[in-house]
Formats: structure tokens, sequence, C-alpha cells
């Protein structure tokens, strides 16, 4: 039996931009890529704290120590640049391999600066 459980977390990062003429995804600076252990083309849930919503889309690597985080396309209406959003990714593991998963969670700085 698999179960769904939390890989990854960007915990409280702030929005950077929003571009609704794009394809969409979202823009992860790659070191808070790199720090929560996330890759491109990932699927991941979006929680927008300031106004309760939530989505899902895909990952779009952005640049080093840029500090972005960017919703492009559609999902781009659902925040406002500098709403403090969560970013999470889970996984499909076997139940024992599960209760071993120890997920990556970071907790950036008020400038998207990766700290674990």
């Amino acid at each position: 039996m698999n179960i769904e459980v939390v890989k990854s977390k960007i915990h409280r990062v702030k929005i950077t931009g929003a571009n609704l003429n794009y394809i969409g995804s979202i823009t992860i600076d790659e070191d808070l890529m790199d720090a929560a252990n996330i890759i491109e083309g990932e699927k991941v849930y979006i929680v927008n704290i300031n106004n309760g919503e939530r989505l899902s889309t895909y990952v779009i690597r952005g640049e080093r120590k840029s500090g972005d985080i960017i919703l492009n396309g559609p999902s781009a209406r659902k925040v406002a640049v500098d709403d403090i959003i969560i970013i999470i990714s889970y996984a499909s593991l076997d139940f024992e391999e599960a209760k071993k998963f120890k997920p990556s969670f970071i907790f950036p700085d008020e400038k998207n600066n990766s700290l674990t």
C-alpha cells in the first residue's frame, strides 16, 4: 500500500511577481528549490496565507539568489505581489517506507533567502 506524504515545504515565502501572460507554473529561485529538495517540473501545491487561495501547478527554475517567487498564467490571479505563501510537494511512498521518510522543510527569511 502506498500513501501520500509531505516531501518538501517552503514555508512563508513572499510573492515577488505575478505574470498573467504566461503559459502557467510557479518560478522559484533555484537556491530555494535545492534547499527544499524540489525539482523543475515537479507538481506543487500553493497555499496563500493572505487570501486563503489554494492551487496546484508545476515548478520552473528561477535565477539563483534572485529570491524570485512568481506565479505565472491563470494562477497569477490568485496572488498579489508581497502575499505570503506556502509551497508544498508530496510523494507517494510505501507505507513502511513512509514511516521512516524525513521531509525537507525550509523557512526563508523576509527576502526569500534560503534558511533551513
